[in-house]
């Protein structure tokens, strides 16, 4: 959606007659049905400055001027647009508009700027990676500018800026970025004028701008490509039994859905390591394969950080950053908005959105009205915190009252934990979530350890990272993560004096599941939630202990940082049966999810002498209950030895 559309010669006599702002602000009532004239007028002084710069003979009459272009399935709108053609190729220049008149280099930070906006300093996207972005965007998802080689040019203007020597906005910390997209700032109208006319000989007699504004929404052949190879040989990414059958049956679906007017809804159950994670990752990269616009969403920003950091080197940050996306990001999504949404881990999508919590209606909601088709995988006892709110029981409800046809199956095969289904109904049960058959049985394959010394159990878990960088330290959220701190390897926030131990929680800008210097930092939850490890080693803290032969739990001994349970002493006090029993389920999920992500082993560490008793009293029933000759047993019971005791 284009606001203001026309040729260069009537942009300007609209800027010199005094009609743009009206002419802006009817546009925008009649094709948004909202905004004031005040917040057009805001935007009077740029547009008198760029119709200062297209006063210039050089620059073709016909070429072609669009003011807030809106970027298709993005709340981003383009400032400023120029089309025409140098002679060889079709050429659209995009210019990001800013009335800022200073600005602070942030050292620390990527393409990131400090300036005063809005009352105060904020961090801001340096212009250049700004106007970049925005170009990427459109280049990777419009078809028009695919087939047809439509050239975009970006660039930045910050007319009310006056430079001055060794100025932060142009160092050369951002040096990247002004090579991709120059920025222009007061006293630079010639070079601005020079930039345009470099692209803009001629005027635009092919509609450029009409092109791309009607231009078909298709990711592009090279973001095809770079998610194509993340696939191609990677076990980890291998489909089997169900998880292939509703794969497929997904496929179609999406195939179908985009000629059909008929809206679909499929919803997978299955517990940890049961593939939902894979098949959301082959319906990623397989759709966007045959040109549909798919996206891939979570809650959690863990597992989309895990999969943008293998497509680095392959593709740009940005075309990334397009394809993965949180759950938060629809509540103005137009209906049917996008080909496919693949919603993974959909058992924490929250109620409201944004910062604060106070966006949108619901994300399960949103999600289903967003997509022609949307597809949740989701697993109800790895719901964690106070704002999870994802089950079938809403899928189902806002299905219905879309319209749209609801698929649904549960997925049981076992890909994590050793294919061992066994292991988590003994840790169910042993975890006191609920009884089942399982409750001397673990599975004979699956390496599970109790340890009585934290140092033993860090240190084993380092020497199985060597091998292939796969074994990460998990831990209960029950240690204060500083955020002063969260940078420093040397603060060590989780401690246990009375064992001189100490670790340090995973740094806040690290890739910390992939990262081979993470393995001396533990993960929480939050970190970790979506991920698989071959081995893990968890520290139970005192939140979960063992008394007068049960399992319990603890709120109180949650960290304060920890968000999980926001909320909870309010519930207390108005119903504290239902808090008590909320936060109780929190709890023992959490420690289900931490003591799944190891698709070989587990190995823990109990903060609570007792519960630590407890679990070495049932795994010990777990080995004597397989019936294992006397030469098995004893190589168990060893190995229980040598490394838990």
């Amino acid at each position: 959606m284009i606001i203001y559309e026309s040729t260069k010669t009537d942009f300007v006599s609209d800027v010199i007659n005094e009609e743009l702002v009206e002419r802006l602000y009817h546009s925008y009532q009649e094709k948004i049905g909202r905004t004031s004239k005040q917040e057009i007028k805001s935007w009077e002084n740029s547009l008198q400055r760029m119709s200062n710069v297209m006063q210039d003979e050089e620059i073709p009459e016909d070429a072609s001027v669009a003011i807030e272009f809106n970027i298709p399935n993005t709340s981003k709108r383009v400032d400023f647009l120029i089309s025409g053609n140098n002679g060889d190729q079709d050429h659209v220049i995009i210019i990001e508009l800013k009335q800022w008149s200073e600005v602070e280099k942030v050292e620390e930070q990527d393409a990131i700027v400090s300036t005063y906006i809005g009352g105060g300093k904020r961090p801001l996207p340096h212009p250049s990676y700004q106007a970049w972005s925005y170009s990427a965007l459109i280049e990777d998802f419009n078809e028009n500018v695919q087939e047809k080689h439509i050239s975009l040019n970006p660039c930045a203007y910050l007319h009310n800026y006056r430079k001055e020597a060794d100025d932060p906005l142009t160092d050369a910390h951002y040096q990247e970025h002004l090579d991709r997209a120059p920025v222009f700032t007061k006293g630079e109208i010639s070079k601005l004028r020079s930039f345009i006319k470099k692209y803009v000989v001629h005027g635009d007699n092919r509609h450029l701008i009409y092109e791309i504004e009607h231009g078909r929404i298709r990711p592009s052949r090279s973001l095809q490509d770079s998610l194509s190879s993340m696939l191609e040989g990677n076990e980890e990414f291998r489909m089997i039994d169900e998880q292939k059958v509703f794969y497929e049956q997904a496929y179609q679906l999406a195939l179908e859905g985009v000629h059909s007017e008929q809206k679909h809804v499929m919803a997978i159950e299955g517990g940890p390591g049961t593939g939902k994670s894979v098949m959301a990752v082959h319906l990623l990269v397989n759709l966007i394969n045959q040109g549909l616009n798919v996206l891939y969403v979570s809650k959690n920003s863990a597992p989309r950080t895990v999969y943008a950091s293998r497509l680095q080197g392959t593709m740009k940050k940005t075309h990334i950053n397009n394809l993965f996306k949180g759950s938060g990001s629809f509540t103005t999504s137009e209906p049917n908005e996008f080909d496919v949404i693949v919603v993974d881990e959909a058992h924490r999508l929250n109620e409201k959105s944004g910062f604060y919590g106070n966006q949108g209606e619901n994300q399960v909601k949103e999600l289903i009205n967003a997509a022609k088709f949307t597809m949740f995988f989701i697993d109800e006892k790895q719901r964690v915190t106070l704002k999870d709110i994802g089950s079938m029981g809403l899928i189902e409800q806002y299905t219905k009252e879309s319209g749209a046809e609801l698929i649904t199956g549960k997925l049981a095969s076992q890909f994590r934990c050793d294919g061992s289904e066994a292991y988590i109904a003994w840790l169910e049960d042993t975890l006191g979530i609920r009884e089942t058959a399982n409750k001397n049985d673990y599975g004979v394959d699956y390496d599970f350890r109790v340890y009585e010394d934290p140092h033993r159990m860090l240190r084993h878990i380092e020497e199985l990272n060597k091998r292939n960088n796969k074994s990460r330290m998990l831990a209960g959220y029950c240690w204060e993560w500083p955020v002063k701190q969260r940078k420093d390897t040397e603060y060590k926030d989780i401690t246990l004096p009375e064992y001189d131990f100490e670790m340090s929680w995973n740094l806040s800008d690290s890739i910390w599941a992939i990262d081979q210097q993470s393995v001396a930092e533990a993960g929480c939850i939050h970190t970790s939630q979506g991920l698989e490890f071959d081995y893990v080693g968890v520290i139970i803290g005192p939140d979960l202990y063992f008394e007068n032969g049960e399992v319990k739990t603890d709120y109180t001994k949650r960290a304060k940082s920890d968000q999980s349970l926001r909320g909870i002493k309010k519930m207390a006090k108005e119903n504290p049966i239902k808090a008590q029993q909320v936060a109780d389920d929190i709890i023992r999920n959490t420690y289900r999810t931490l003591m799944t992500r190891g698709q070989k082993g587990c190995f823990i560490f109990c903060t609570d002498p007792e519960l630590n008793a407890y679990f070495q009293e049932r795994l010990r029933k777990a080995t004597v209950y397989e019936n294992l000759s006397p030469g098995e047993y004893s190589k168990v019971a060893e190995r229980n030895d040598e490394y838990g005791n």
